[in-house]
């Protein structure tokens, strides 16, 4: 018998899901996994809070999932064709909870990161963090390495960038969440609670594998023109190099509106909730780039179930070396936050 939980790498494009029901009986548990087993598949078992999953993986193509389902001890039997596994919610019923110190993320606990865009100096990210976390905060994010559409706009301030992050967190407490977009710089995040995969990385494959081989949790952001089986696909990457700590990302599409930066696809929060049992926080910043928009859309992704926030924060928008125009101020963030918990309080 295979006890393990997402510890091999499915190969097979076909598997079958067996699902448990509470208190299933450990000796008819077992009984069942060696009949399976004479079958020629192999079993793993995922083990959920109230009850036990089976994947069937190999040849399940002859097997009789009536057969199955008639058993005392199975609740239902699911053919699962996806090419994402590991991120499926058919294999893991039970949401994941992310961990980032003492904040969790996911299965109920829901949490705002925010913080600029760019760190510009330690007066202005130790400043930012010191306002976030008085008004709700729980994580800072900060970029110290700037993917830019323009060679000639501001890139960040890069490792120098990370110790002023690091400073920022040793004055508030507050975990980091920074963007890392090269491998050659894997060794500078050795002390960041929280890797950030942008939207132009979502599909850096070999940046994916590395960050699966960490034991760091990944906040895995949507590329502005990919779709959501394309997302988890990508999520699938680092859990299928051993990370199951991926925390996905919202963060708008390319459409035809010309009037926002992007389209914020809420849609996605609900669909990804059917189809995953992996966090999902929404960025209504990049999404809109307008700061008149955040509050609005922060509050709808709070309605629609998301698990989180990343929003970005500025104490002086008009002179920010990136992104000021869809930065909130301080007090405006401040304002801000108790509507968030009033909706998700109306919406439980």
């Amino acid at each position: 018998m295979c006890r393990l939980y997402f510890a091999d790498i499915y190969q097979e494009n076909i598997i079958m899901i067996v699902v448990l029901k509470a208190n299933a009986d450990e000796q008819k548990q077992a009984q069942l996994i060696k009949w399976l087993e004479n079958k020629g598949v192999r079993v793993n078992i995922a083990v959920g809070e109230y009850q036990n999953v089976l994947g069937l993986i190999g040849k399940t193509e002859n097997m009789d999932a009536a057969l199955i389902e008639s058993m005392e001890i199975v609740e239902s039997v699911k053919r699962v064709s996806e090419s994402f596994k590991r991120a499926n919610r058919k294999f893991h019923p039970d949401d994941t909870v992310v961990e980032v110190g003492n904040v969790k993320i996911g299965g109920g606990h829901f949490a705002i990161m925010a913080g600029p865009c760019s760190v510009e100096s330690e007066e202005q990210i130790v400043s930012v963090a010191k306002s976030v976390k008085a008004a709700g905060a729980v994580m800072l994010r900060g970029g110290a390495f700037k993917p830019r559409t323009s060679p000639y706009d501001f890139q960040g301030l890069k490792d120098e960038g990370l110790k002023l992050l690091k400073i920022a967190r040793q004055e508030t407490g507050l975990p980091i969440v920074t963007e890392i977009m090269n491998l050659a710089d894997i060794h500078l995040f050795d002390d960041i609670d929280v890797l950030q995969v942008g939207a132009r990385n979502m599909q850096n494959f070999d940046l994916l594998k590395e960050l699966g081989k960490t034991d760091k949790p990944i906040l895995l952001k949507r590329g502005l023109a990919n779709t959501l089986k394309e997302l988890l696909m990508s999520a699938e990457y680092i859990m299928a190099n051993g990370n199951n700590n991926v925390i996905l990302c919202e963060r708008g599409i390319r459409t035809y509106s010309d009037y926002t930066r992007n389209t914020l696809d809420l849609s996605a929060v609900p669909m990804l909730r059917e189809l995953t049992h992996l966090p999902i926080v929404v960025d209504p910043s990049h999404a809109t780039g307008i700061a008149k928009l955040v509050p609005p859309m922060s509050m709808a992704a709070a309605a629609c179930g998301a698990d989180g926030l990343i929003i970005e924060v500025h104490n002086d928008p008009i002179h920010a070396l990136c992104d000021g125009a869809q930065s909130l101020r301080p007090e405006e963030f401040a304002a801000l936050v108790p509507k968030i918990n009033a909706v998700r309080m109306a919406a439980l």
